[in-house]
């Protein structure tokens, strides 16, 4: 597996490692002496924080694996390093279709969990978890 895909991933386990907080014994105290109870709103800012940082890494490693695999095959440079959008087509014609849906339906839902907006919840830890299973199963279809 290449190393930048790899250390993406690793990034993206991290992100929801730290995810837990004080019920795993991840944080025991806050600035200035208050109690972790005491900061709810704080915990729940950063938790899903960390859940849309590990969506950005595992996209990332997605987009990586993706152009790795455009380039062992051949795709023109405007083609790997440009719009997502046309890679994921030119990828079809390299892989089985169904490979190409499941990168394509990753991509999407890894996009939309990167993106803030404020009458949304941000991705959780289930989502990212299996989000990183389905990664790392692609990045392995496609040989990287």
């Amino acid at each position: 597996m290449n190393p930048t895909i790899c250390e993406l991933l690793d990034t993206a386990d991290q992100l929801v490692a730290d995810n837990r907080g004080p019920a795993s014994g991840g944080l025991h105290s806050a600035e200035g002496g208050a109690a972790v109870s005491d900061l709810p709103t704080v915990l729940t800012t950063t938790a899903a924080s960390r859940c849309r940082g590990a969506a950005f890494a595992l996209r990332a490693a997605l987009e990586s694996a993706v152009a790795a695999h455009l380039a062992a095959h051949g795709a023109p440079r405007a083609i790997r390093k440009g719009n997502m959008r046309a890679a994921l087509l030119w990828l079809r014609g390299c892989v089985e279709a169904g490979t190409a849906r499941r990168v394509k339906a990753a991509w999407s839902e890894l996009s939309l969990g990167c993106h803030y907006h404020q009458y949304e919840i941000g991705p959780t830890e289930d989502q990212v978890r299996g989000w990183r299973g389905e990664v790392a199963s692609l990045v392995a279809k496609l040989g990287c």
